[in-house]
């Protein structure tokens, strides 16, 4: 059996061996970069290095995917174009990390990785380890995740609140002309149609429409989680640190010791 096989395949298993490793590599990743952030931090070749390899990664899986659909005659308008949202954030990063743009990353931090860890939790992937789709699927989903962590840890970009409106609305522009372009093709890009096949956490949403509108509160506090796990959070850790730190010095100073 070809690993490249687009008809004799295993399938994929959710929550699977195979898949818990995968999530487990990623996370490995994650946080990786995250306990490294001040060494890559003061080194340039390494932020160069880690920056335009992740570019690469994505175009790579991109690229790949593409020659696979064509060469297994599987590429078709309605299935096959970069029109869901991990694609189209799959695109953006490359540019994002190319290019360095701010708007971008204010997007990405929040649509980008809620999407990716969405796909990651519950992929909506019907080939299984050790399928070339299996690999590809992954790595692409990791590396939009880490795109705009790299920003954030090694380049210290900052989203704001407003970056969360900026994302709700990019969001919204995206469903529209998805939406249209679905119609038009006769697709179903975004799930904006109906219900993914396989499982995923649209199940629990509700029979459509009304899953599209509980998809929007989530999204929006998902958005406002990630927030505050990654800036409100911290920040009021410090300033509780560094008065603690004061009290403590006065203390000091006032009793002499």
């Amino acid at each position: 059996m070809s690993i490249f096989s687009s008809n004799a395949v295993p399938d994929f298993v959710p929550f699977s061996t195979a898949h818990f490793i995968t999530v487990g590599i990623m996370i490995i990743f994650v946080l990786s970069l995250f306990w490294s952030r001040m060494y890559i931090r003061s080194h340039r070749i390494w932020r160069l290095g880690i920056r335009y390899g992740l570019a690469f990664v994505l175009l790579l899986t991109q690229v790949s995917l593409n020659i696979w659909y064509i060469a297994w005659g599987v590429w078709d308008v309605k299935h096959t174009l970069p029109l869901e949202l991990c694609s189209l954030s799959l695109l953006l990063s490359i540019v994002m990390l190319c290019t360095r743009n701010r708007m971008l990353y204010h997007v990405l931090f929040f649509a980008g990785i809620c999407g990716a860890l969405q796909a990651v939790l519950t992929p909506n992937l019907s080939y299984g380890f050790p399928h070339f789709r299996f690999f590809e699927f992954f790595a692409a989903h990791t590396a939009i995740i880490l795109a705009p962590l790299y920003m954030t840890w090694i380049e210290q970009y900052r989203p704001s609140w407003k970056s969360i409106g900026w994302s709700m609305l990019f969001l919204n522009l995206l469903a529209l002309i998805v939406g249209i372009l679905n119609i038009a093709l006769g697709s179903n890009y975004m799930f904006l149609q109906h219900k993914p096949d396989t499982p995923s956490l649209l199940d629990l949403l509700g029979p459509y429409p009304y899953y599209l509108l509980v998809e929007e509160g989530i999204a929006l506090f998902m958005f406002v989680v990630m927030y505050a796990f990654f800036f409100v959070i911290p920040q009021m850790f410090r300033r509780n640190l560094k008065r603690w730190d004061q009290e403590r010095q006065h203390e000091f100073e006032s009793t002499g010791l």
